[in-house]
C-alpha cells in the first residue's frame, strides 16, 4: 500500500503484534501485522509513524557507501571498524590474507583469479575472524545475563546486523559486522542473547539492555553511522 506518498511492503504473519520497519539502503518500509489486523489499521499505524519514516529514509540516503570494489591494489577496505590499503600479489599457492600493518591487508590470490574469486577470498577471511571471536563473547555474555544460545552462524544479510531464532536458540550474525569496530560485535551478539529473555523490543528489553550494557546506544550509533557496504541490494 501507499501511505503519504510512501510505499510500503505488508507482510501478514501468525504473530501477536504489528512490527514496522525502515532497512537499507534507500529506506524500503516493511509493516509485519497478525493476519487479523485490517488493511485500514496497519495505514493507521503506519500514518501515526509517518514523521520517523521519513527521518530514518534521509539517514539512509545521506548515509556514505563504499564505491563498488574491484579487489585491485590500493583500494580501500575495512576490518574492525579501520580503513586498510588492499595489496594484491599473485601466487600460485593457496590464496589467503595476511594483516601486514594497521594500514594494509595483503591479499595473496592466482594471476587468473577474477574479481569475485577475489573477494571470495576476503569475504572467507572475514568469516575465519568472526568464527574465532564470536564463542568469547558468547561465554562472557550467556554468563552475565543467565542465557544459552545452542549455536550461533554467520552469514551476509541485506536488512539486520544479527538475528535470534527463539525456538532453535540459535543466533545469526551478519559477515558485514567483521568490518565494524569490535564494540559493534560485543552490542549485537549482547542485543541478540537478550532476545531469549525478551522476544520484543519491549520496555523490559531496554532495561535488560541498560542494565547490563550501558553503552550499547553509542555502539548502536556507531554501527548505523559506518559506511554501506556497495551491494546490489534486493529484497
Amino acid at each position: 500500500m501507499t501511505v503519504g506518498g510512501v510505499e510500503v511492503a505488508v507482510v501478514r504473519k501468525a504473530i501477536k503484534n504489528l512490527h514496522l520497519g525502515v532497512y537499507p539502503p534507500n529506506g524500503r518500509v516493511r509493516v509485519a501485522t497478525p493476519l487479523a489486523v485490517s488493511d485500514e489499521a496497519v495505514r493507521l499505524a503506519v500514518v501515526g509513524k509517518l514523521g520517523w519514516i521519513k527521518r530514518q529514509r534521509a539517514r539512509f540516503v545521506a548515509q556514505p557507501r563504499q564505491s563498488r570494489r574491484e579487489m585491485v591494489s590500493g583500494e580501500s577496505h575495512y576490518f574492525q571498524g579501520r580503513r586498510y590499503r588492499l595489496r594484491v600479489i599473485k601466487i600460485e599457492g593457496v590464496p589467503k590474507v595476511v594483516r601486514r600493518s594497521n594500514s594494509v591487508l595483503e591479499l595473496y590470490v592466482r594471476p587468473e583469479s577474477t574479481v569475485k574469486q577475489r573477494d571470495r577470498v576476503l569475504q572467507e577471511w572475514y568469516r575465519q575472524h568472526l568464527r574465532e571471536l564470536i564463542p568469547a563473547l558468547l561465554e562472557k555474555w550467556q554468563a552475565i545475563l543467565g542465557v544459552r544460545a545452542d549455536e550461533f552462524g554467520i552469514k551476509k544479510m541485506k536488512t539486520k546486523w544479527g538475528t535470534c531464532n527463539i525456538a532453535a536458540r540459535r543466533i545469526w550474525v551478519n559477515l558485514e559486522l567483521a568490518k565494524k569496530p569490535a564494540s559493534c560485535l560485543e552490542y549485537i551478539v549482547v542485543h541478540e542473547l537478550a532476545h531469549l529473555l525478551e522476544r520484543n523490543h519491549t520496555e523490559r528489553f531496554t532495561s535488560i539492555m541498560d542494565r547490563h550494557l550501558p553503552t550499547w546506544r553509542m555502539s548502536r550509533k556507531e554501527l548505523n553511522s559506518e559506511p554501506l557496504a556497495n551491494e546490489n541490494w534486493s529484497y
